[in-house]
């Protein structure tokens, strides 16, 4: 189990990414059963009322599929990841950490803003609402790819001044922005996608997340934000609304219930923690390899690593 750093004598200084919803997988919480960081399980599922054992270990796709089973499960497959890097590697330089939408529940819980206990519950209350806002009114997402945001922008403008609801999801990296809103609208911009010469791929989600068919959503997330203190961080955390770093403190209550509403500034958020958090590497900790892979595309000439998770034992 080692994060692969290569290239430099010098210790790295790590932005450390933590990914969101779409990452999890059948058993991904196999590879950290026999570990001692397994504890945090039974603490997550007292706190956010899910079997997460469960989830981790046996769920098959579809129950994962879930919007409320999907979020827990990442967010705590990403924390036994993290506390088992911090066990491998204890002297390791983290110098500011961030999240992809989900992601940052997870990063505020590894800068000490907030506890493993309200991490997780927050993650729960935020989980069923996304659900039953997604129920109340479907929606869809989807990627596209191989244009500029400029393009993407241009294209979502299109489709709004013809009556569809369409916004911005994510930006992700220069290559990639994330569209989300009725279905209609986002399938039928894959149409102009195609005829652009962009490549466009449909999510398989349900819900048109940070988009304003969360409002719903971010209403009930506030009442359980009130309830939830935050602390002072240990490290700055770069938030998805404002791609602008934050030591830690009450205005994440706000920064949070925003960022069901507003678009993931992720290709931003990468560049401030390397050019203005003097980040030497990426590491991307959790399931998948998804962050790192957009952090190379992103800023190539910093080296982007994933945190492997240990092979387990063969029964």
């Amino acid at each position: 189990m080692v994060a692969h750093v290569h290239g430099s004598t010098a210790e790295p200084r790590y932005a450390v990414l933590f990914p969101g919803q779409g990452v999890q997988r059948p058993g991904m919480g196999e590879p950290w059963r026999d570990t001692a960081s397994w504890e945090f399980v039974d603490s997550v599922s007292r706190a956010s009322g899910f079997d997460v054992a469960e989830l981790l270990l046996t769920a098959d796709q579809e129950t994962l599929s879930r919007t409320d089973h999907a979020q827990i499960s990442v967010f705590t497959a990403s924390l036994l990841a993290w506390s088992e890097f911090h066990r491998h590697d204890p002297f390791a330089q983290v110098v500011a950490v961030a999240g992809h939408s989900l992601g940052e529940y997870t990063a505020l819980v590894a800068a000490g803003v907030l506890s493993v206990t309200d991490g997780a519950w927050l993650v729960g209350e935020r989980g069923r609402a996304m659900a039953e806002a997604a129920r109340a009114r479907p929606g869809a997402m989807a990627a596209v790819m191989g244009g500029d945001p400029e393009q993407v922008t241009a294209l979502v403008a299109e489709a709004r001044r013809d009556g569809g609801d369409l916004w911005v999801a994510n930006h992700n990296s220069p290559q990639q922005t994330v569209i989300a809103g009725s279905r209609t609208a986002v399938e039928a911009t894959a149409v102009r996608a195609a005829g652009a010469g962009l490549r466009y791929s449909v999510l398989p989600v349900n819900a048109a997340c940070h988009s304003p068919y969360m409002e719903p959503a971010g209403t009930a997330l506030r009442r359980a934000l009130e309830l939830t203190g935050f602390a002072t961080g240990a490290v700055p955390v770069v938030a998805n609304v404002d791609a602008r770093a934050h030591q830690g403190g009450g205005h994440w209550r706000d920064l949070c219930a925003r960022q069901l509403v507003s678009p993931v500034r992720w290709a931003d958020t990468l560049h401030v923690l390397h050019e203005q958090l003097d980040s030497t590497a990426f590491l991307d900790i959790g399931p998948g390899a998804t962050l790192a892979g957009l952090a190379r595309r992103a800023l190539p000439e910093v080296p982007s690593h994933r945190f492997k998770a240990p092979v387990p034992h063969a029964a």
